[in-house]
């Protein structure tokens, strides 16, 4: 079974967490390892687990001037566990922390071709596609009630 846990970066599972992060974001497109880690130490982490085996895991950093807004970053699911419903996991957990927490909107840039996967889950594109880290990206987000 699929646990869904919240831990921080002295959990035994947050290096696991960053090395699942270097190989499935960040290698592919030839950023060095940890490139994204600047907001690790004042963010939520979420990781999926069974049978002791980190199986995906995205991060929430709260916005630094407004409480009630976080961005959704790094989301990552282990290759061979993708299209398995982990994602949607994570992001449930994650939205239902953030309504817990008082944070009434969530964002993130979405990889242009991870926009669906979002849209269901209720994000909304706002902006115009732009490019990052060489990738067309949108940006995305959902209002909490």
């Amino acid at each position: 079974m699929i646990e869904i846990k919240r831990i921080t970066t002295l959990d035994p599972f947050y290096e696991l967490e960053r090395n699942l992060r270097n190989v499935i974001l960040l290698r592919p497109i030839g950023l060095p390892d940890n490139a994204w880690e600047m907001n690790d130490h004042r963010s939520w982490h979420f990781v999926a687990i069974e049978n002791n085996k980190l199986l995906g895991c995205v991060v929430l950093v709260p916005a630094e001037n407004e409480e009630t807004k976080a961005q959704l970053m790094q989301m990552a699911i282990d290759t061979g566990s993708q299209g398995k419903g982990i994602g949607k996991l994570l992001i449930i957990e994650l939205l239902a922390f953030s309504k817990q927490h008082g944070i009434n909107e969530v964002a993130c840039h979405s990889r242009k071709y991870a926009n669906k996967f979002y849209q269901k889950l209720g994000f909304e594109i706002y902006g115009e596609t732009f490019e990052e880290v060489g990738i067309p990206h949108n940006h995305m987000r959902i209002k909490i009630s």
